[in-house]
């Protein structure tokens, strides 16, 4: 058990699941590009140890970006959000992989989708390694899943409770 500001986490998801589960997405998509150089978006902060450890595992020609979007206060989504950093580079054409830490609500996957479609992206798709099916609120498909989880709240792996946990290379599940 571990302890964060004043909550209690308790393990969830080994280092070694989370690497499997990387590995999975990276074969998927190696399939689905192994003809052309997508562009991966990674949504900061939460997806930098994602993008990390998928790049370095991805061996087709690509290239990454990052942008920065915000939507939770503690342990809650607040239901808006809000982009902080933006792209730099012309995506009209190119196929555009977002790739999340965490898909709950999916409110920052509407908000990205719209940002990307009046880039005139070619295709734009979803990577994420951990989903979570009873939150989702959307109809955007997801395209590239890791694990499903339940609607719990976690932190490591790039996830964090009000900036704390991000360094974990395990994730850990509030404690009820």
């Amino acid at each position: 058990m571990i302890q964060l500001h004043d909550k209690q986490f308790v393990p969830f998801i080994s280092a070694k699941e989370i690497d499997l589960a990387i590995t999975k997405l990276v074969t998927k998509i190696s399939a689905d590009y192994s003809n052309e150089i997508p562009v991966f978006i990674g949504v900061l902060n939460g997806a930098f140890m994602v993008v990390s450890d998928l790049l370095k595992r991805y061996s087709s020609p690509c290239e990454v970006s990052f942008i920065k979007m915000a939507s939770y206060e503690g342990t809650s989504s607040t239901e808006e959000v809000k982009q902080l950093l933006g792209l730099n580079q012309d995506l009209t054409g190119r196929s555009v992989i977002v790739i999340e830490d965490i898909v709950d609500t999916g409110n920052t996957l509407v908000a990205l989708k719209a940002l990307f479609e009046k880039e005139k992206v070619k295709e734009f798709k979803i990577a994420t390694l951990f989903f979570k099916p009873e939150a989702y609120q959307q109809d955007l498909p997801i395209d590239y899943v890791g694990i499903r989880i339940p609607n719990k709240f976690i932190v490591g792996y790039g996830l964090d409770y009000d900036g704390l946990g991000r360094n974990l290379p395990e994730v850990y599940q509030l404690k009820d």
